[in-house]
Parts: structure tokens; C-alpha cells; sequence
């Protein structure tokens, strides 16, 4: 019920043209290099008024997706040279939120090195009050309902970026955070799909090695133990499970 009562969120003129936009570009209907018409003529072509398309081409510039350049005109960019964290919610959004195999396997394979490597250095690095921090989530884990996959995703969320936090790294945190949206879809995806079930209290226990391992500062059992929960996470969210 919850769900659907949900506030229906209309997009603006500027989102909708920076979606469209988006569209072009991720599909290679505009083409890497390619330098687009003027803001005028591009404006009345897709049928947006010039300040909305120059506030979408702003927007786009920061994900890294086109350049401007004065006196020369707007040019698409490769975004996989120049393209930002925040361009990964747009490539989501471009499929539409399903699970894109290429994207996906990237995520999946660039979490195995950042959170190993956190995790690692959360053993090491972790203070009194951060291990106090780590058993207080365990709790409420426990005392989540287990009917809500979002209330779930979001104590997921929480476990992860705190022990970004706990590796003393002031970059890892932010990592983790500019991906935040990605994240949390493929883990809603995760736990709505195995509510209720012994895959997801797997995801519980494994948590409880790690905060162990990080009360006993082992390092590589807590490389060990987040390499096997994140290996767990990617078989049963693929359906590969046996």
C-alpha cells in the first residue's frame, strides 16, 4: 500500500529534454565527436525553448556527456573518457532501470575491488566508535521488517558506505555515495526478489562475519568475507543460483 500511495513525480521540461538528450547520445544516434546544431536551431528542433535546452546542455556537460566550447559549438563526448560518476543513474535510466549485462557485470566487478579494498582497511582503521556503530546496524537489521525490501536496501546501503567511512580513506566514502542510485536499485532488485527467503538472511550473517572480523582487525577475513557475500549477491541477482 505504502507503494502505491507514493506521490506521482511528474518530470520538468528541463529533465525531460536532459532524458531525451541522454537518449541521443547513449544510443549513438548522436555520434561521439559530432557537433550539434546551435542552440537555437537545436532548441526548435526538438521542441524546447532555448533556456531549458541550455540548462539540459549544462547539466549534460557536468555528467561529462558533451563539452562546450565557446565560439566553436556543443560537441558529444566519449563519456567513457569523460564521463563522470553521475552519468551511471542516466545509463540506468537509458535501460529503462532493467539490468543491462555489460553495465551490470561492470558494476559488479568494480564493487569487488572497492570493497574488498574498504573492508580491508576498515579492519585496520576502525575506531571504538565505528565498531560501536557497525553492531548498532547489525541490531536493526535484525529488527527490520522483513516485508519492506526498501527498509532492507536501505540498511544495506548504510552497512556498505559505513565501512567506507571505517577505512580512514576520504575518497572511498564518496565513491560509494556518487553511485548511491545504481546501487540501491540492483540491491532493491536483490531483496525484493528474495524477501522472506534464507538468500537474504545469508546477506545478515554475512554482515555479522565482517563486523567480527573487524572487531578482531582481521584484515584478510574481512577481504574474504566481502569478497564471498558480493560473489552471493551477484549469483542470485544474475539467477545463477544452483
Amino acid at each position: 500500500m505504502q507503494k502505491i500511495l507514493e506521490t506521482i513525480k511528474v518530470p520538468s521540461l528541463k529533465e525531460a529534454c536532459i532524458t531525451r538528450l541522454e537518449e541521443l547520445i547513449l544510443s549513438g544516434e548522436l555520434k561521439i565527436g559530432e557537433r550539434l546544431p546551435t542552440e537555437r536551431d537545436f532548441a526548435a528542433k526538438i521542441g524546447v525553448s532555448r533556456p531549458v535546452l541550455h540548462e539540459a546542455l549544462v547539466d549534460l556537460e557536468a555528467k561529462g556527456l558533451v563539452r562546450i566550447v565557446p565560439r566553436r559549438g556543443i560537441f558529444v563526448n566519449d563519456y567513457r573518457r569523460s564521463g563522470s560518476m553521475a552519468i551511471l543513474s542516466s545509463l540506468l535510466a537509458y535501460h529503462n532501470g532493467n539490468l543491462d549485462p555489460t553495465f551490470t557485470q561492470s558494476l559488479i566487478d568494480m564493487r569487488q575491488v572497492i570493497e574488498t579494498e574498504t573492508a580491508r582497511l576498515a579492519a585496520l582503521n576502525r575506531s571504538a566508535e565505528q565498531l560501536e556503530e557497525f553492531h548498532t546496524l547489525l541490531d536493526k537489521e535484525q529488527q527490520a521488517a522483513r516485508t519492506d525490501p526498501q527498509a532492507l536496501t536501505d540498511l544495506d546501503f548504510s552497512f556498505h558506505l559505513s565501512i567506507a567511512i571505517a577505512s580512514g580513506n576520504l575518497v572511498y566514502p564518496l565513491i560509494i555515495n556518487s553511485f548511491k542510485g545504481v546501487y540501491t536499485h540492483l540491491t532493491g532488485i536483490f531483496f525484493h526478489n528474495y524477501l522472506g527467503t534464507s538468500v537474504v538472511e545469508a546477506v545478515w550473517r554475512f554482515h555479522s562475519l565482517l563486523v567480527a572480523a573487524f572487531e578482531k582487525k582481521d584484515a584478510q577475513g574481512a577481504v574474504r568475507t566481502m569478497s564471498e557475500m558480493l560473489k552471493h549477491g551477484e549469483t542470485y541477482l544474475r539467477g545463477d543460483q544452483p
